[in-house]
């Protein structure tokens, strides 16, 4: 399902536009008639176009935005995305905001199908991290999903993870985790962060439901999937990329997160060309 981009859209146009795009109304007439194509300059994997349809009827209304390509379609550079028809100078005014989005969620979308396909035969699934662009985390954990990836949680609201920080402030992981298990919902998952095997070893001991294994080594991973044993699902984090995914899959762990997929990802080459 599409996020609610009302919002976002609007706190954008603001910031774009401000009391006015003054080079359009003082260059174009009001009653000036546009039609314009965006167009991908890249190959990649297409996300957002709801967003720029959203810009438009806030911008106005009476604006018409036509898919011809659907969310998560993989394309080749050259390919018209949609065509957006109503008065010139709306057209003009809402283009960046509306490239803005489609380009930064078609980079998220195409950067994690890349992930997704180097880790294919492997039980590893490609998730992504809170390592979001301020405000835009629900539209970029939607590009990911779009791109063949998933979404590890939200905020710190819908899951329990117990990272090095918190074992210190608490005095050790098997305190930690009983705290939390004691207190969450049933519902509530409890990862745990662990930077060394005896950490795992403690982790699922105490009883974690899943085991986060930060930034060990190929050897290490291997070593830490055997320690779980199926008692916990074993999820890789840290120093992940397109030349370590693969190798990093091949160890057994169950989930890799990939924090490069929202804070790292390069927006695709989008443009929207006037139509003469």
């Amino acid at each position: 399902m599409f996020p609610d981009c009302r919002d976002i859209v609007r706190l954008a146009l603001v910031e774009d536009i401000g009391t006015g795009d003054v080079t359009t109304q003082f260059t174009v007439a009001p009653e000036t008639a546009g039609a314009a194509r965006m167009i991908t300059k890249q190959a990649g994997v297409i996300a957002g176009l709801p967003v720029v349809t959203e810009v438009y009827r806030q911008v106005d209304s009476e604006v018409q935005v036509t898919p011809l390509v659907s969310e998560g379609d993989r394309v080749e550079a050259g390919t018209v995305l949609c065509h957006i028809e109503g008065r010139a100078q709306s057209l003009l005014t809402g283009e960046r905001v509306a490239l803005n989005f489609v380009q930064r969620l078609s980079g998220i979308a195409t950067k994690t199908a890349q992930m997704v396909s180097l880790v294919i035969g492997t039980k590893a699934r490609v998730v992504d991290t809170r390592k979001t662009t301020p405000g835009l985390r629900n539209l970029e954990k939607y590009a990911v999903r779009t791109g063949g990836g998933h979404n590890h949680r939200f905020g710190l609201y819908d899951a329990i993870l117990i990272k090095d920080n918190h074992i210190q402030a608490c005095g050790s992981i098997t305190e930690a985790v009983h705290s939390a298990f004691a207190q969450a919902p049933h519902t509530m998952t409890v990862t745990v962060e662990c930077d060394t095997l005896e950490q795992v070893n403690e982790a699922v001991q105490a009883g974690a439901d899943i085991v986060l294994l930060d930034n060990m080594t190929l050897e290490q991973l291997s070593q830490a999937v055997s320690i779980i044993d199926g008692q916990a699902a074993a999820e890789a984090s840290g120093g992940v990329n397109a030349d370590t995914i693969t190798e990093i899959a091949q160890t057994g762990v169950d989930v890799i997160s990939v924090g490069a997929l929202t804070h790292s990802a390069t927006a695709l080459d989008i443009s929207l060309d006037f139509l003469s």
